[in-house]
């Protein structure tokens, strides 16, 4: 599991930030991409790296202000072109069908797949697999909305073939069964339960994009214990009038989210034009004050999210 930036920059795109999206790739957990917003110039972000676009196969919007969905038509299209086939789903505000089927019909653009479009009225749950499970909430900004959680569902333990080697157990079929958990009879009579032989399960790993915000319960409901923490710091720590009167974030109340829900890791990003070379890492300093593990991310930042072993 790893966050790969392709657009960090707030607003409008700049000379060394690009406006909003990253992917949360997946490939080794289910061969696919999830994609957060899709701001103008994602497709040309996404050329820069390996995405291949037939992988995302689900997109998650969480606002419809330009800067985070002006990339969509022409993604959307390129996908086509370069042989995506299978379907793709849209998660986000009411109002994400009407602007993504009226910029395809106007272009007269012909899609090789089918798109799903999931609207969101309420907070909860909106997608599960039996390998991980999505919640959205309800932020506060100008605009209606929403920030997701992305929870991986737990690794079972690993067979303990050592211990069943040691306990004379024979390998073969009996093996699988006492994977899954059974209780088996062995060739000369003995009774075996596979849980006996089953290690500890690994804590899957959490995930929360926020998108534009003032500070609000949600956040702190949606980044409880993540492993990971994306948040917005368009202003700095000394600018929180500004931040609430535009309906965004400072830095120091990102990292206060970030302490206060016990998160792992928290990364900054959409990153006002004004904090660019220092002043960028002057944000991530301030943070740190508050909590540690900050880091000001920038665009094709490559973020790996590993399994926390002490939560085994």
């Amino acid at each position: 599991m790893q966050i790969e930036f392709l657009g960090t920059g707030a607003g409008s795109p700049g000379k060394f930030r690009n406006v909003s999206s990253l992917a949360l790739k997946l490939l080794e957990e289910r061969n696919s991409i999830w994609l957060f917003d899709a701001g103008e110039g994602t497709q040309h972000q996404i050329l820069r790296t390996t995405i291949k676009p037939r992988k995302i196969d689900k997109i998650f919007i969480t606002h419809l202000h330009g800067d985070h969905i002006f990339g969509l038509p022409g993604l959307l299209s390129s996908r086509s072109n370069q042989g995506g086939s299978g379907k793709l789903t849209i998660y986000g505000p009411k109002g994400i069908r009407n602007f993504v089927l009226t910029s395809l019909k106007v272009s007269e653009t012909k899609l090789s797949y089918f798109i799903e479009f999931v609207e969101l009225s309420d907070g909860g749950e909106i997608y599960h697999d039996d390998k991980f499970t999505v919640y959205a909430e309800h932020l506060d900004h100008k605009i209606e909305c929403f920030g997701y959680r992305v929870v991986e569902h737990d690794h079972q333990g690993e067979l303990m073939v050592d211990q069943l080697r040691a306990d004379n157990i024979p390998s073969g079929p009996l093996y699988g069964q006492l994977k899954a958990g059974k209780t088996v009879t062995l060739p000369d009579g003995r009774t075996v339960n596979g849980k006996d032989y089953i290690g500890h399960a690994q804590k899957g790993r959490t995930v929360t994009i926020l998108g534009d915000t003032r500070k609000t319960a949600n956040s702190y409901k949606l980044a409880n214990h993540a492993d990971v923490l994306v948040h917005e710091s368009t202003f700095a720590r000394d600018e929180s009038t500004l931040a609430r009167n535009y309906y965004h974030s400072t830095n120091l109340q990102a990292a206060h989210i970030a302490k206060d829900s016990g998160v792992g890791r928290l990364l900054l990003n959409h990153i006002s034009a004004r904090y660019n070379g220092k002043l960028a890492h002057d944000l991530e300093l301030q943070a740190q004050t508050v909590f540690e593990n900050t880091k000001v991310v920038k665009d094709f930042d490559l973020i790996d999210i590993p399994f926390d072993k002490e939560r085994e």
